[in-house]
């Protein structure tokens, strides 16, 4: 039963992965075409760097991700503190309603977006973007700094407080390196959700604000090359650095504990 079990999860694995590792093998193909290897080089990535759109797609993509990490890490961090620290009206529904835009389907998230800005009449554009992903990641960056606050001391505090700390200073000195693994991580995880996010950001993204993932997906119009493999691997690479350092911080956290 035991070796029945590894041989399933090995073959699901390679169902998941496979087709990535060929993505990126690809990427290294010669020849136009992805159905056929014809030799490797690294022209494609050179080609990279000379596409003015992609380089313009890549800038509006960072510039979105950054604002609205920015955005999601302060706003989730201060609604994650009032939530653990405070017991108010509607507290339980807005614990609840923080897990909307996380099982919520994309598509209904970009839908019901595009229809409010519509009704109020906000310009499409990368504002309308960054607004869009930091609804989405405020959630995730709430949920990953109350999991960092469930092990906090709160004695700490009140110890500083009873040495003559004001609030202010009890907040900078103790708290917010305290809870600093939890923000990081939760500020990691954002940018990576943002960086790559399509469905979204196609519904909410004006004409001519491209960001990278809306890019690749008007290149797939004309067919699939070894070009987009290689702008499919950069944006893996990235993806998996996030993902490592978010996995980091999650790990000193929980040796802090």
């Amino acid at each position: 039963m035991k070796r029945f079990f590894e041989i399933n999860v090995a073959i699901v694995f390679l169902f998941l992965y496979l087709p990535i590792l060929a993505v990126v093998a690809f990427s290294f193909n010669s020849g136009e075409q992805t159905a056929v290897w014809k030799g490797f080089t690294l022209s494609w990535y050179t080609k990279l760097f000379e596409d003015a759109a992609l380089w313009r797609a890549c800038r509006n993509s960072l510039m979105v991700a950054g604002v609205a990490t920015f955005i999601a890490t302060v706003v989730g961090t201060a609604a994650a503190l009032a939530i653990e620290r405070y017991r108010f009206r509607l507290r339980t529904a807005l614990v609840r309603g923080l897990y909307l835009p996380i099982i919520m389907p994309d598509i209904v998230l970009g839908i019901a977006l595009l229809t409010f800005y519509v009704q109020v009449r906000v310009p499409l554009g990368l504002a309308s973007v960054i607004i869009a992903h930091g609804v989405f990641n405020i959630a995730y960056v709430t949920i990953v700094v109350r999991a960092r606050l469930q092990g906090y001391d709160n004695t700490l505090e009140a110890a500083a407080l009873d040495l003559g700390a004001n609030e202010w200073q009890t907040f900078w000195r103790i708290t917010l390196p305290l809870i600093a693994p939890g923000i990081i991580g939760g500020a990691l995880l954002a940018f990576t959700l943002s960086i790559d996010d399509f469905v979204i950001t196609f519904f909410t993204a004006g004409v001519g604000y491209t960001t990278l993932s809306v890019h690749i997906y008007s290149l797939l119009k004309f067919g699939i090359t070894p070009k987009i493999n290689a702008i499919s691997t950069m944006l893996l690479v990235n993806s998996i650095v996030f993902i490592l350092l978010f996995l980091r911080f999650r790990g000193q956290e929980a040796r802090n504990r």
